[in-house]
């Protein structure tokens, strides 16, 4: 018998509100309008200033002293890749990306997406200061794409949502090495030999069976983040290639699990309990048996990447939008958005990102022997390819490497924002008015 306290019918409406899917990408939202609100009120200068107020850490002798805004950018962010990088293991230990037959569709897709917007955006801005930004229209917003599809509920297949979370996932480790490769400053060789050896203790400690969190998080933020960030090489690089360490095989297989776990509980229920619900010395015994053996039966991946989750939906990428999403809208609202650099993330949003996915998926399907999924029609590639355009979040960040110019990153954010919105809308209505597939059949 279960007892139901007060605290669980309080817990009950929050705990359904962070259950679903389509929250994370509503905080985001509420976040990036308060951000526009701010940024264009009569306290805009506030907004500014609060964010490059200065935190300092450290001791007078060795210390780190950024704004909060490089906090957020350099350090929570660090946490967001290293969340990416954990899905991203998992999906090529075991999900979508491990099967080369199954991620071979979507891998195409995500590649096209990000060439083609690339394209687009340097056509408007071949020459100069503003061509850095073209990596800024690659990058697809994973938390609002699938939050939006997830609001299409039965009326699209499974079978695209699977596409468009691995294209999603592809995409990240494609902006991952974009960012590694192509908006880095002066690198510090030094400071990057001691973070590549830290991350090199990290591996032994995997290949050793270490399991405890504890020590990766002491190598990871203390080392190796701390390193990458003195080292030039983005931090955020740090965060995946932190979360590559981490063991991803469980201490114990299925089988043993069942057999000890079914021996556990058969000593347990034949304790005698006592009144009142007390449990003896035996029973708490087996109890503390039955969490070991189920903390080996899991994996510190999965673990870290359930448990991070939540912190990263809620509370850091909203922050990461309130922080950057802050554009001045211009007087002349409709010229700003004509100028080469927002017109050259739009486009590639909004048009490249689409024909890009559809494209290489075309080719994919026709020569190379790929498949569309199960129930899957090339009406649903369109919209989903339409909603691999929302950039935002992994936009905004690219923006915050790629440009230095105030003028720029401010073209660049409204291209992103205005972009993302009119992608999130036409990819919801084209789905929403995409019948159903009938046959079963191959395209």
């Amino acid at each position: 018998m279960s007892y139901r306290v007060p605290i669980d019918r309080l817990r009950q409406p929050f705990d359904a509100l962070l259950g679903a899917q389509t929250t994370g990408g509503v905080l985001l939202f509420l976040a990036a309008v308060a951000a526009m609100i701010w940024a264009n009120s009569p306290y805009a200068e506030g907004y500014h200033h609060f964010w490059e107020q200065h935190i300092v850490l450290g001791s007078p002798e060795w210390n780190l002293d950024l704004s909060l805004h490089h906090w957020i950018n350099d350090g929570l962010m660090a946490m967001f890749f290293f969340v990416v990088g954990l899905e991203l293991k998992r999906e090529m230990v075991a999900g979508e990306l491990s099967r080369p037959r199954d991620a071979m569709l979507p891998i195409a897709a995500a590649l096209g997406g990000m060439l083609v917007p690339a394209a687009l955006y340097l056509i408007n801005n071949p020459t100069g200061a503003a061509q850095a930004g073209w990596g800024i229209p690659m990058a697809t917003d994973i938390a609002f794409a699938l939050g939006l599809m997830a609001l299409l509920g039965n009326r699209v297949p499974l079978a695209l949502k699977v596409f468009l979370t691995t294209l999603a996932v592809a995409d990240d480790l494609g902006a991952v090495v974009v960012i590694a490769l192509f908006y880095t400053s002066d690198i510090s060789l030094l400071n990057l030999g001691i973070g590549t050896g830290i991350l090199g203790i990290m591996i032994a400690g995997n290949r050793l069976g270490v399991r405890s969190p504890w020590f990766y998080a002491l190598f990871g933020i203390g080392g190796v983040w701390t390193a990458f960030l003195m080292s030039g090489v983005h931090a955020t690089i740090a965060g995946v290639l932190a979360a590559f360490t981490i063991p991803g095989i469980p201490k114990v297989d299925e089988m043993v699990f069942v057999r000890r776990m079914r021996l556990y509980l058969f000593s347990y229920a034949n304790q005698d309990t006592p009144d009142k619900g007390i449990r003896t010395a035996d029973q708490i015994h087996d109890l503390e048996r039955m969490n070991r053996l189920t903390e080996y039966a899991s994996t510190p991946l999965q673990n870290l990447e359930h448990a991070l989750h939540p912190l990263v939906t809620y509370i850091i990428l909203p922050l990461f939008a309130l922080a950057n999403a802050g554009v001045v809208l211009p007087d002349d609202f409709i010229g700003a958005l004509g100028t080469p650099v927002a017109l050259g993330v739009g486009l590639g949003l909004v048009l490249g990102k689409p024909i890009g996915v559809l494209l290489m998926s075309f080719i994919m399907v026709r020569f190379a022997g790929a498949r569309l999924g199960n129930g899957v029609t090339w009406r649903h590639m369109i919209g989903a390819g339409l909603l691999a355009g929302i950039g935002f979040t992994m936009s905004l960040f690219v923006n915050e490497l790629a440009f230095t110019d105030a003028i720029l990153q401010q073209e660049a954010k409204l291209g992103v924002l205005c972009a993302s919105l009119l992608a999130g809308v036409l990819g919801y209505i084209w789905l929403v008015r995409t019948p159903a597939r009938k046959s079963t059949g191959e395209d």
